[in-house]
C-alpha cells in the first residue's frame, strides 16, 4: 500500500505543477504583456483557468496531508527548517485567491481594481517561485539538522543560488503552460497569433532558465547533471521531452490546441520524473550526509494502508467530478450572451 500512497503524492504534485502552474502564470502573462493588450489578456486568462482556479488547490492539500499522515518526520523536517519560504508561498496563495475574487466578480467595479490587480500580478510570480525554492531546498543538502543559529538552520537552507535558479524557472514553467492553455480559447485568428508568438518566447525563456539551474546547480555542487542524466529512466525522459518540443513547434504552426496542451503536461511530467527517479525513494537531502526516505520514515503500517484505501476510494468521487467541472465551464462559455 506504501506504493499507492507514494503515486498518489507525486501525481498530485504533478497535477498542482500542471493546473495550478497554469493558473499562476495567468497571473505572470498578465504581469509581462504591454499595457495596450492587458485587458485582452485578462479576458482571456479569465476563460482559461476558469474551471483550474476552482480545483487547483486541491492537489497541494491532498500531497500535504499524505506527508503529513503517512510521512511525519519528512513533513516534520520540510515545515520546520524551510517554514520561511512556505510562509511566503502560502500568503501568496492566499493573497492570489482573495485577489482573484475581488477582481473579477466584484459588483463594485471601482478604484479598488487598481489595488486588486497588482497583488494578484505579484502574488502570482511570487507563489510559485517559493515552490521552486522549496522544492529544489529539499534535494539541495543544505538543510543541517545540527545548525546551532538561526542563519545556519532557517536561511541558509533554503537561499541559495540553486534554489532561487530553481525557482525562476518554476515561474517560467508557469508562464510557459498559461500560454499554451490560452491559445485554445481565443475568439479570432489576431488574438490566436498573439498568443502562438508569446507561447514561442516562453518556450525559449523555459530553456535558458533551465541552462541557470545547471548552472546554480555546479557552483553550489550539486550533482544535478549526473541526477538526470545519468541513468537511462531520466536520459530517455529528457530525450522524450525534448522530442516533444520539436512536434510542439509543429503543433504551434498548425492551431492544434489540444495537442498542445497534452504536449505542455507531457513535457512537465517528463522533467519532475528525470528530477525526482535518481534519488527515488529519498525525498529530502539532508547537510549531514543523511536522507529521508519515503520508503524508510513511512508512518505506521495501519496509518498508511488507511492512508492507501482513503486516497483509492477518494479518487473515486474527485476525478469525475473534477471532469464534470471542467466540462460545465467549458458548456458555459459556449452559451451565446443574451442581448
Amino acid at each position: 500500500m506504501i506504493y499507492v500512497v507514494i503515486v498518489f503524492l507525486w501525481t498530485a504534485i504533478l497535477l498542482y505543477i500542471l493546473l495550478g502552474g497554469a493558473d499562476f502564470g495567468a497571473g505572470i502573462i498578465e504581469l509581462m504583456t504591454a499595457k495596450t493588450n492587458k485587458a485582452k489578456t485578462r479576458k482571456t486568462m479569465y476563460k482559461a483557468i476558469g474551471p483550474i482556479w476552482e480545483a487547483n488547490h486541491m492537489w497541494l492539500i491532498i500531497a500535504i496531508v499524505i506527508l503529513f499522515v503517512g510521512f511525519p518526520k519528512i513533513y516534520t523536517t520540510i515545515s520546520v527548517y524551510l517554514h520561511i519560504p512556505l510562509v511566503c508561498m502560502l500568503l501568496g496563495i492566499i493573497a492570489r485567491g482573495t485577489a482573484f475574487v475581488f477582481r473579477n466578480y466584484d459588483a463594485v467595479k471601482d478604484d479598488m481594481q487598481k489595488i486588486y490587480t497588482p497583488i494578484f500580478v505579484y502574488s502570482s510570480l511570487i507563489t510559485p517561485f517559493f515552490l521552486g525554492i522549496i522544492a529544489a531546498s529539499s534535494v539541495s543538502g543544505q538543510i543541517d539538522p545540527s545548525a546551532n543559529n538561526f542563519l545556519s538552520a532557517y536561511i541558509f537552507s533554503w537561499l541559495n543560488w540553486f534554489s532561487v535558479a530553481v525557482g525562476i524557472f518554476t515561474v517560467s514553467i508557469c508562464g510557459f503552460l498559461a500560454t499554451i492553455f490560452i491559445i485554445g480559447q481565443t475568439d479570432n485568428d489576431g488574438d490566436r497569433e498573439h498568443f502562438v508568438g508569446k507561447a514561442r518566447r516562453t518556450i525559449f525563456i523555459v530553456m535558458f532558465c533551465g541552462a541557470l539551474v545547471f548552472i546554480a546547480a555546479y557552483s553550489e555542487g550539486i550533482p544535478l547533471a549526473s541526477w538526470i542524466f545519468g541513468d537511462t529512466p531520466g536520459l530517455i525522459a529528457i530525450i522524450a521531452a525534448s522530442i516533444s518540443l520539436l512536434v510542439m513547434f509543429y503543433a504551434l504552426k498548425k492551431d492544434k490546441p489540444i495537442l498542445l496542451r497534452l504536449l505542455a503536461g507531457f513535457q512537465v511530467t517528463m522533467i519532475l520524473f528525470a528530477a525526482t527517479y535518481t534519488h527515488f525513494p529519498d525525498i529530502v537531502l539532508l547537510k549531514n550526509g543523511e536522507n529521508l526516505s519515503l520508503l524508510t520514515h513511512q508512518g505506521q503500517a495501519r496509518t498508511i494502508a488507511s492512508l492507501g484505501y482513503a486516497l483509492l476510494i477518494g479518487s473515486i468521487f474527485i476525478l469525475p467530478a473534477l471532469v464534470y467541472l471542467i466540462y460545465i465551464f467549458q458548456k458555459r462559455q459556449e452559451v451565446p450572451a443574451s442581448h
